[in-house]
């Protein structure tokens, strides 16, 4: 039996039917972008998250680089300042704050978490320390108490990339609506996802909300006249509609995940593995299940050989990449050991019983 990581057709499959009206309802309108449907999605999608406004744009990276911006123009921040980012995450994360000539400072994550240690932060702040961006990496809230306070106590903004985290929880709030600003992607494998790349920016902040329409519209509030310098990016309409269909099975969706995550945690005993920590099950929606083992490689080729498919998130860390060569010197020994340690295993809301099965008992077989 062969087992995806994640089959996206299957995904899709479980809403062909409203999908297909909804994509049929923009083509038979005539009106492809800034509609009707765009406007739907994002009132929607506040009212889930529990924020004022939503702004759809182009993608994940933009909704980060465009909240950083727009608190460049408002003259919050200015080139040079810093922002604190977990050493571990994807490197849109870093990108966003590097494009806007920002001084990303990378802070260590918390080996049983995987989110930015609370603990390290305040030793990285500095006084052109501006705001601090948690990552809610791999579905799992990144968000604490102390980090709020200290936020709090130095001034400092506080930005959520919710980009693997759509419908995870902290104390009935949802993730994208805890601090001042949260970028979200809607790359067609997140767990909410769309028919292409897709991205949204959501916050209570209105001047906030309001900058950051304006500046992926080229810059633009009213028609053909150009209050910043800005960019193309913005959500079409057949994106808006599918992820419209697809936001309300998204919270049915995450727990068919968690069900598959419980499964793992319960029945996976191979003791060469590492499972995933979980305290709260509200503040994991398990956009992937990330394993350890100092055998990652071996593992990952054993599942491999017995038609397993695993991803690795990711194999090099942001600060080893040859775009930030000026980094390479650096060690982070946590983050390196994730990077070094992780594979994850299939996770989606259409994995069978059979294929979970199967994946279990390779998983417990290996190195037996």
């Amino acid at each position: 039996m062969n087992v995806p990581f994640l089959s996206l057709k299957d995904v899709t499959g479980k809403y062909n039917r409203e999908i297909h009206e909804a994509v049929s309802r923009v083509i038979d309108s005539g009106w492809y972008l800034q509609g009707e449907e765009n406007a739907a999605f994002e009132a929607h999608y506040a009212q889930y998250i529990g924020v004022k406004y939503t702004v759809g744009c182009a993608n994940g990276l933009d909704a980060l680089v465009w909240i950083l911006r727009a608190y460049m123009e408002l003259g919050v921040m200015m080139p040079g300042d810093e922002v604190i980012v977990p050493a571990n995450t994807y490197i849109a994360s870093i990108l966003a704050i590097t494009e806007n000539n920002l001084v990303p400072v990378l802070v260590e994550p918390d080996i049983a978490t995987y989110q930015i240690d609370d603990s390290k932060i305040e030793a990285a702040i500095t006084p052109k320390t501006k705001a601090v961006m948690i990552v809610h990496l791999y579905g799992q809230c990144a968000y604490t108490e102390k980090i709020g306070q200290i936020c709090k106590n130095h001034n400092l903004k506080l930005i959520e990339d919710n980009a693997q985290a759509h419908g995870c929880v902290y104390n009935s709030r949802k993730t994208g609506s805890i601090g001042d600003a949260a970028g979200h992607s809607f790359y067609p494998g997140k767990n909410l996802g769309a028919l292409g790349d897709g991205g949204a920016v959501t916050t209570d902040d209105e001047e906030l909300a309001e900058a950051i329409r304006t500046i992926a519209n080229y810059g633009s509030s009213k028609k053909y006249v150009f209050k910043y310098r800005g960019r193309n990016s913005r959500l079409d309409e057949i994106q808006a509609a599918v992820l419209d269909v697809k936001l309300k099975y998204l919270d049915e969706d995450n727990n068919l995940r968690k069900r598959v995550a419980r499964k793992y945690i319960t029945e996976i005993k191979n003791p060469n593995i590492v499972l995933p920590s979980v305290e709260d099950w509200n503040s994991n929606i398990f956009h992937i299940f990330p394993i350890r083992t100092g055998r990652r490689d071996e593992l990952q080729a054993y599942l491999a050989d017995r038609g397993i498919q695993t991803l690795i998130h990711y194999p090099i860390p942001p600060h080893k990449q040859e775009c930030y060569r000026e980094w390479n010197n650096l060690f982070f020994p946590i983050t390196e050991r994730i990077h070094r340690e992780e594979l994850s295993l299939p996770m989606s809301p259409t994995l069978t019983d059979e294929e979970l099965i199967r994946v279990i008992e390779v998983v417990n077989s290996f190195g037996l």
